[in-house]
């Protein structure tokens, strides 16, 4: 019996929905919530996501602030902008489109964002929040997922879960997310050994290594009545995929996630209640 499809379209509409309410609240308060992004360059992929992310704004009711820069802005003009929007207490939340050109710090870039008008949730600031359980502004991918988890009412305490990915957006964070849930997390990655026996043996497996012709996460490495949430978005023999073998793995899943439809709307939807925390952060210390 096939497992049950995690509809991230569904559960992301639940989140903006009770943004949608919470900015009514805070636009009575005299508050009118507002995101600043920075586009550097003309990057087709990157441009995209921009757009969708200001288009779901618009439906929510978040104001928008469109930076769109060319591509040879040097690290200082970069810092300049950013500045700018951390002292403009008209802006709530700040996001630098990643990733950057070659010749910019990314680091340097994200942590120049304000801890209170971080929605990526990227900076050292918000990184060690997170780390000491006192996060309130977290890396929306991560969230996301813990959404889908909240939203089917999957008990975490004491699983055992596969985290196939160690970066700073998704896999770090989730690692002290699924803590705070009392899972039991071991996190892989491109040295891993035996990933195949590790992955027969947990609970839940959550991948995001992005790279089809590399990895592919197939049925034959999940034990059955297992749960598989897939991060990864990539385009493969002209479709876009995630790492997952997503018609097998759902006939022995108890819940599988499918790319595209299933992560990807709770990033962006986790981002809009992120600009909200930011708002409602704003109205706390007087701004």
């Amino acid at each position: 019996m096939a497992g049950i499809r995690i509809d991230g379209k569904v559960i992301a509409q639940t989140v903006k929905d009770r943004v949608k309410q919470a900015v009514t609240e805070l636009k009575r308060q005299g508050v009118n919530p507002c995101l600043a992004t920075i586009l550097v360059g003309e990057d087709p992929a990157s441009a995209t996501y921009v757009r969708n992310k200001h288009k779901a704004c618009k439906e929510v009711g978040i104001d928008t602030r469109d930076h769109k820069v060319d591509s040879k802005i040097t690290q200082i003009e970069l810092n300049s902008i950013i500045d700018s929007l951390n002292s403009d207490s008209l802006v709530h939340g700040i996001l630098v489109q990643l990733p950057l050109p070659k010749h910019l710090d990314e680091f340097a870039a994200t942590s120049r964002i304000s801890p209170l008008k971080d929605v990526d949730g990227l900076t050292p600031h918000n990184a060690g929040l997170l780390a000491m359980k006192k996060a309130m502004l977290v890396a929306c991918t991560p969230s996301g997922v813990m959404e889908m988890f909240d939203y089917h009412k999957i008990d975490l305490d004491g699983k055992n879960v596969v985290l196939i990915n160690r970066s700073n957006l998704v896999g770090k964070p989730l690692y002290h997310l699924l803590l705070e849930k009392n899972a039991t997390v071991i996190t892989c990655h491109s040295k891993t050994k035996n990933l195949k026996q590790i992955c027969q043996a947990a609970d839940i497996i959550i991948t995001a290594v992005g790279d089809r012709e590399k990895f592919t996460l197939t049925a034959d490495m999940i034990k059955e009545g297992s749960i598989v949430i897939d991060v990864a978005i990539s385009r493969f023999h002209k479709k876009i995929v995630g790492d997952s073998d997503y018609d097998q793995i759902i006939q022995k899943a108890s819940f599988a996630t499918p790319v595209p439809g299933g992560v990807g709307p709770m990033t962006v939807a986790m981002l809009l209640k992120n600009t909200i925390t930011a708002s409602s952060l704003s109205t706390q210390i007087g701004r």
